[in-house]
C-alpha cells in the first residue's frame, strides 16, 4: 500500500533571471514533503544562472542545493524564516518530512 503524499504548508519563494534578462519571482505553494524539487526555471545549468534569494515560509525545514536533483553544495533554511540574500544560489530544494 502506498504512503499518501504529504505537503509542507506554506510558500517557498525564490527569484531567477528570466529569458529577458530581468529578475522574476516564483513560488512553490504547499510543496510535497519529503521531496526534492528541481526548480524548472533554472534546471539547465548550461542555459541559465541559478535562482537566488530563497524564502522558506513553509512549516518544514528546507535544504537548498546549488545543483539540480538535490546535489552540490547545500544550505538549510528554517521554517517560516527570513528571506535569504541574493548571494544564496540554488537550483533545487529538498523539503523535509513534517
Amino acid at each position: 500500500m502506498a504512503t499518501p503524499a504529504q505537503a509542507a504548508t506554506g510558500d517557498f519563494g525564490y527569484r531567477f533571471v528570466g529569458l529577458d534578462g530581468r529578475a522574476q519571482a516564483a513560488t512553490l505553494h504547499d510543496p510535497d514533503s519529503p521531496a526534492c524539487v528541481t526548480l524548472p526555471e533554472v534546471a539547465d545549468s548550461d542555459a541559465s544562472e541559478p535562482a537566488f534569494a530563497p524564502h522558506n515560509n513553509t512549516d518544514t525545514w528546507a535544504m537548498v542545493f546549488t545543483e539540480p536533483d538535490c546535489t552540490g553544495d547545500s544550505w538549510t533554511l528554517r521554517p517560516h524564516g527570513h528571506p535569504a540574500t541574493d548571494r544564496l544560489k540554488l537550483r533545487s530544494v529538498f523539503f523535509a518530512d513534517r
